[in-house]
């Protein structure tokens, strides 16, 4: 056996978080451009003529590349090039597809012959939707390979130390990307009077992002290295750990795999696309309070996960308990929803909506917290990126599919609502909506999501993988 003759960078305890920070940053700023137009439907629908079904089909496009095919191919590239190169190319992405968006709905694109040649076509849709759209989904495409990169990072970098609590405090740093932009966008938007100055402003800060990781790949490298030097790597791959793609097959005939996978994308299912209408909803259910006042509200809804996941992940580390986290996450989810459904509208207190928020957000902490950090658990070493991107395949087919349908719900189900009518006919910038079926579908995945955790639990104790015992073995 090699005997350890150096200190490795991530022995050190400073050097290790640094190395977190700096990639975690770069998810804060993307989770920040994913919603940075969230709480602007309103407006964005009066400036630019986006209805629901069109902000839905725009919602949905971050995830239609991915859904064809993109992260499987991630997943190979991750495993095959590694997470230097995988993550700045991610990181490139992400900015090139924030342009993109950013250009679409500035004043820039207004009026030019791009413009009048992308309305031309697919009436249905504006061009400025159609080219933020496109935009969306190579942001998109981005932002899903540094999560799984993100995730690969972290379980190379604190493999045998603070594992859950590392993906924790990375998760609790993205969360509260959220939470600032829903705090920051409509001032922003109000103050100078457009949906791109915080477009814009997000966009820069994903420049920022793009530079920390390449500072994180400086350091990888050396660390690297450090591996090769005694001896817990090699300088060249062994064909036996060589990742293969004939390796997928592998995972796509894992029961275990599959599970998960199916938890991951009903949980999400009701979770992201939610983000995109909750401001709006909560405009809707408060007796049309303004766009400001209800992403106030909404805002800390990432803030409860944020509080309380990095104390979830050390717990999971020292005493375990992942699957049933999973169960109690998802029945706190049910309970949201059908409070923001049914007591919400007939009670129009702000108090409840608070409460459900901040319940929501917890429930958003505890199935994150306890799902990634199991995925190494059922899962090789050498085909773990490759993993963690199918199942972000299969939870961004969901993804993509449910904003389009809640946005399609929500327009049939208020085409015969009369306020509605009145309030379009009056040219009003508020559409006072009806949200009760919309949320009670979010409801449904819920249960679904619940039920399957359940099974998991079942399939845990039957076959030992360790997911109720804690990731730190003393």
């Amino acid at each position: 056996m090699t005997e350890k003759i150096t200190k490795l960078m991530n022995d050190s305890p400073a050097i290790r978080w640094i190395a977190l920070i700096l990639i975690a940053l770069m998810m804060f700023f993307g989770y920040m451009f994913v919603d940075v137009m969230s709480p602007l439907q309103q407006m964005i629908e009066g400036t630019h003529g986006w209805t629901p079904d069109i902000f839905g089909t725009y919602a949905a496009s971050e995830y239609i590349l991915n859904v064809c095919g993109f992260l499987i191919l991630a997943g190979i590239i991750l495993d095959k090039m590694g997470i230097r190169f995988t993550g700045v190319l991610s990181a490139s992405m992400m900015f090139i597809g924030a342009a993109i968006k950013f250009y679409a709905v500035s004043d820039w694109f207004k009026g030019t012959g791009f413009e009048v040649w992308l309305n031309s076509w697919w009436v249905s849709l504006p061009g400025s939707a159609k080219l933020a759209s496109l935009g969306f989904m190579i942001f998109g495409c981005g932002c899903e390979m540094a999560g799984t990169t993100v995730s690969k990072s972290i379980a190379k970098w604190f493999k045998g130390k603070e594992m859950a609590l590392a993906m924790g405090i990375e998760m609790a740093i993205a969360r509260v990307g959220v939470f600032s932009i829903f705090s920051i966008s409509p001032i922003i938007a109000d103050k100078l009077g457009s949906v791109s100055a915080p477009v814009g402003f997000c966009t820069v800060l994903l420049l920022i992002g793009l530079i920390n990781f390449i500072i994180f790949a400086f350091m990888d490298k050396k660390f690297d290295k450090q591996l090769v030097e005694v001896g817990m790597a090699t300088t060249e791959a062994d064909p036996e750990e060589e990742f293969k793609v004939a390796d997928l097959g592998k995972i796509f005939s894992n029961l275990n795999f599959w599970v998960v996978a199916m938890l991951c994308v009903l949980y999400y299912s009701a979770i992201f696309p939610f983000q995109r209408y909750g401001a709006n909803m909560l405009q809707c259910n408060l007796d049309g309070i303004s766009a400001e006042a209800a992403s106030n509200i909404f805002r800390w809804f990432p803030i409860g996960a944020a509080a309380i996941t990095p104390f979830l992940g050390s717990y999971l580390d020292h005493k375990g308990k992942g699957a049933t986290m999973l169960i109690w996450g998802a029945i706190l989810l049910i309970v949201c929803h059908l409070v923001f459904a049914f007591v919400l509208p007939a009670t129009h207190s702000e108090f409840i909506a608070y409460t459900t928020i901040v319940i929501l957000g917890i429930s958003f902490s505890l199935v994150p917290a306890a799902l990634w950090p199991s995925v190494p658990k059922i899962i090789d070493e050498k085909i773990l990126g490759s993993a963690y991107c199918l199942i972000f395949w299969v939870q961004n087919i969901g993804l993509c599919l449910v904003p389009v349908l809640i946005g399609n719900v929500l327009a049939i189900a208020n085409e015969n609502n009369e306020a509605v009518i009145a309030a379009k006919n009056a040219g009003e910038t508020f559409i006072p909506y009806n949200y009760t079926i919309p949320l009670v579908i979010f409801a449904g995945f819920g249960v679904l999501a619940f039920l399957i955790a359940i099974y998991l639990k079942v399939l845990d104790k039957k076959r030992d993988l360790g997911l109720e015992k804690p990731n730190i073995i003393k």
